[in-house]
């Protein structure tokens, strides 16, 4: 069943969403359309991105929003975040979590957050990469949060890909939002 982002996140408390992009140009539009979205809904927005992409997204907010709205946005760089410890570190990566969510969460705000993954700089065994994105489906969920993971599928390993479709319910394409054949519901863990 495919359906449209917007519906699915009016239709759904909570939503963790893999987008594996291929297209650059399709990525820029998505984004930006994800967080104009968010905050037309009065949603604090957090965006985890690499510092690169990040002039020509807020360019383009820039254009919709005013600064009052474009308060709403709480940017972090993608690096920082899943690197800061010189490594693909998740508990280092729950601590960056824990840190952004409470205050907003204290504000009773709802989150809506697009995380950009690069995932060729991760070292290590993907399995640490299915962990990590377990707990984050469980926060998704308990916690009532949008997370979309982006993702740039050119090149991604077979194992990953089988990884990421294990612990996302739902995947974006261009044509839509589908449900992942191979949700895991058993991604159950303690927190």
């Amino acid at each position: 069943m495919k359906t449209k982002l917007h519906e699915l996140l009016l239709d759904n408390k909570s939503a963790h969403v893999l987008y594996a992009f291929n297209s650059m140009d399709n990525y820029m539009q998505t984004v930006v359309r994800y967080i104009l979205d968010g905050v037309a809904k009065d949603q604090s927005i957090i965006l985890i991105e690499n510092e690169k992409y990040l002039p020509y997204i807020m360019k383009e907010l820039k254009i919709h929003l005013t600064d009052k709205e474009m308060v709403h946005i709480h940017i972090v760089n993608n690096f920082d975040f899943y690197f800061s410890t010189g490594s693909y570190h998740p508990p280092a990566i729950l601590g960056h979590i824990e840190k952004m969510y409470k205050p907003l969460l204290a504000q009773k705000k709802s989150i809506r957050t697009w995380t950009h993954v690069e995932w060729s700089t991760i070292e290590g065994p993907l399995a640490i990469v299915e962990e990590l994105e377990k707990v984050v489906d469980k926060l998704s969920a308990d916690m009532g949060l949008t997370i979309m993971c982006a993702y740039e599928e050119d090149g991604m390993p077979e194992s990953l890909k089988l990884s990421l479709l294990r612990t996302h319910k739902f995947l974006l394409t261009d044509d839509g939002v589908v449900y992942s054949d191979y949700y895991e519901v058993e991604n159950k863990i303690e927190i």
